[in-house]
């Protein structure tokens, strides 16, 4: 039977709101009245998700499937290995948290079935911390300066693919990337909708403010070159600047001998540019690290076990297979 919707939902320590969760998500769903499935990625949680997952699994295996990480690998890793799983042609990410409602996924929908094969969401209103929110909108501006790819919200999971987007991120194998400006890349007509934003049922955010800037660095050394170029720039213009100070200093020698009222000018001068130097040398680690990590060519995540309905052969209503699998990729 044809999948017409794939929900992807990474898991990651959300046993105090799964159940919410579940309350809203599959009416949401079955109220659309197409034939979906819901892929839960649990991604090395330390709580009781997993079993959670596990018996949600056994209550509706029909349009449930569950991908269960030997360890913790991260939001977008989880991400990618459950579009490795979809069989839908329009595939929609979702946070756990109930940050964004599941009923806004209908709006989605229907707005891919205009001709879009991307569409992300806007947040309104939203309900994140003020720093949160003014650090996120600062980032956005500076990551679409630098990569061009215009995301609104960035850090808003909500969104939809088409298949032909799916099929092509599937191919990618990229150690470290960002999924929500991977898609961007490849969509041939994307788009953005505004969708409404509640506050976390349970829990609190996995992000740290650590995090977030980490998630940053891995956009822009990800999708541009422009840093390395304005620092090759920058070079150039303060070795231009450094060779003229020279060049003054050494006359100033000659017409009024030796000075040392400038000292501490000079002092602050070589600081600065030493701080400048360092930031540089850590943005080329930046794009050095990622070129380590892709060459040492080390699965991007481990599956330990899929729970899904055996669709090869009949099962007993009251005994629904399981089939299992390990898979690295």
């Amino acid at each position: 039977m044809k999948t017409d919707l794939s929900v992807v939902i990474p898991i990651y320590n959300e046993e105090a709101g799964l159940a919410k969760l579940f309350e809203r998500l599959y009416p949401a769903l079955d109220a659309l009245g197409l034939n979906y499935e819901i892929v839960f990625i649990n991604d090395g949680s330390r709580d009781r998700s997993a079993a959670i997952l596990a018996e949600q699994f056994r209550l509706r295996p029909d349009v449930t499937r569950v991908v269960l990480f030997n360890g913790n690998y991260g939001q977008h890793m989880a991400i990618l290995a459950g579009f490795a799983e979809t069989r839908g042609e329009i595939t929609v990410t979702l946070d756990a948290d109930l940050q964004n409602p599941p009923e806004e996924i209908g709006a989605l929908v229907a707005k891919m079935r205009e001709g879009y094969d991307y569409v992300g969401s806007i947040r309104r209103n939203r309900q994140d911390s003020a720093w949160r929110t003014y650090a996120s909108r600062a980032m956005n501006r500076l990551r679409e300066k630098i990569t061009r790819i215009q995301m609104t919200d960035q850090g808003n999971m909500l969104r939809a693919y088409g298949r032909n987007v799916i099929d092509l991120i599937n191919q990618c194998n990229e150690v470290n990337t960002f999924v929500p400006a991977l898609a961007y890349t490849f969509a041939r007509r994307p788009t953005e909708i505004v969708v409404a934003h509640e506050e976390r049922s349970a829990g609190e955010s996995k992000y740290s403010l650590y995090s977030l800037i980490r998630l940053n660095f891995d956009l822009v050394t990800g999708f541009s070159l422009v840093p390395l170029q304005f620092f090759s720039l920058l070079g150039i213009a303060l070795s231009f600047l450094s060779a003229a100070l020279f060049f003054l200093l050494l006359v100033r020698r000659f017409l009024f001998g030796s000075e040392v009222e400038g000292v501490f000018t000079l002092f602050a001068i070589t600081f600065f540019l030493m701080g400048v130097i360092l930031f540089g040398i850590g943005l080329v680690g930046e794009y050095v690290g990622r070129i380590y990590e892709q060459v040492r060519g080390r699965p991007r995540y481990v599956v330990q076990a899929v729970l899904q309905e055996d669709r090869t052969a009949a099962a007993p209503a009251s005994h629904p297979l399981q089939a299992a699998r390990s898979l690295e990729r």
